[in-house]
């Protein structure tokens, strides 16, 4: 999503794009209006069958881009350090190399030191969502700038339009937004979902990022508590943070790093108080008891207590709507587009080979 929302960022700039794809199915890039060269790449359920298609998937980019006819200058624009194909064919013939990096943790490490190296070596700059994401992900001597995620134009304009106010449902509502998936906290929020089962008023919502047999499949076997409603995943998140009163994210950090929190910034559009991880990327998008709380997923006293504090106090939470909504106007398009826009005018035209040996 955040590629399609950089596609759109460049139109102006460079109205002549190519996406080179590597997936057979179709998904939210359908409708960049870029046309789309695909690359052979398969996934497998055993580990290392994955690494070798992914290894001849970067040769099936490379020949694609030999066969692309790129006119001289052109920019390749790398989204995530995992297509070096294209980063080392770029660099062999003369043209400039952004990374957009969005990872953390690369496994194996062996992979991680290879993918590394090569953005050393060919990279004109790398773009990074966070302070934190540059910190613990840095390439050695490539010039580097943190380009926060935008919220979409259609979410945003949504969410400054829409006014905040406590139990606006009829109940206050706590909504999470996650994948399928621990690390991200999910056992974490069920299990504030059943300290609150005495509190008809407290109500909970979880939106899981799959089907309904992904979600059915990865949810514990039992009856679902009353007092919360999960759903499968959704194209339209604005419409449950239109109803919200705080949104968690509880990702584990002794897991799970957020690089950003590109569902907190979308809250705050709404001027919905956030509750999140104390570190990486959405401590540098919010304050502790400003825009909301930083809080540990495992601490489950401190997090129901201040579920509790926003409960109990509309003016707080009215106060913390209100510093939400501000921050968020950080990360608009707009603001994205103005920057990212910038910096590709900013890039040499013909870089080197002394400066991209590969």
């Amino acid at each position: 999503m955040i590629l399609r929302e950089t596609i759109g960022a460049l139109a102006a700039a460079d109205p002549d794009r190519i996406l080179f794809v590597g997936s057979q199915g179709r998904g939210v890039l359908e409708d960049t209006g870029v046309p789309i060269r695909r690359y052979w790449y398969r996934r497998s359920r055993f580990r290392l069958v994955t690494l070798a298609t992914f290894a001849f998937s970067q040769l099936a980019l490379y020949r694609a881009l030999s066969r692309a006819d790129l006119p001289t200058g052109a920019v390749i624009y790398v989204n995530t350090l995992l297509p070096f194909g294209a980063a080392l064919w770029a660099a062999w013939h003369g043209h400039t190399v952004v990374y957009h990096a969005h990872e953390v943790s690369i496994s194996p490490r062996p992979l991680r030191w290879f993918l590394l190296r090569v953005a050393q070596r060919t990279a004109t700059r790398v773009l990074y969502v966070s302070e934190d994401h540059h910190r613990r992900l840095p390439v050695a001597g490539v010039p580097a700038t943190v380009l926060p995620n935008p919220v979409s134009a259609r979410i945003a304009t949504r969410g400054f339009a829409t006014a905040y106010a406590p139990r606006r449902s009829g109940h206050f509502e706590v909504l999470m937004l996650a994948s399928p998936r621990d690390f991200k906290g999910v056992p974490e929020f069920l299990g504030l979902v059943e300290r609150f089962q005495n509190r008809p008023d407290i109500q909970f919502t979880l939106v899981l990022n799959g089907d309904r047999d992904e979600v059915a499949a990865y949810l514990p076997p039992g009856p679902v508590p009353g007092n919360v409603t999960i759903h499968p995943r959704t194209d339209r998140p604005e419409d449950f943070y239109a109803t919200a009163d705080v949104v968690a994210n509880l990702s584990r950090v002794d897991l799970w790093i957020e690089t950003f929190g590109l569902t907190i910034a979308e809250a705050m559009t709404f001027g919905l108080p956030v509750i999140a991880p104390p570190i990486g990327g959405p401590a540098e998008i919010l304050r502790d008891g400003v825009e909301g709380f930083l809080v540990d997923s495992r601490d489950a006293a401190t997090l129901a207590d201040r579920v509790t504090t926003l409960f109990e106090n509309p003016a707080a939470a009215l106060a913390m709507s209100a510093a939400a909504r501000q921050r968020a106007r950080d990360f608009t398009i707009e603001t994205f587009t103005a920057d990212l826009q910038s910096l590709i005018v900013a890039m040499p035209a013909n870089p080197t080979r002394t400066e991209h040996r590969v």
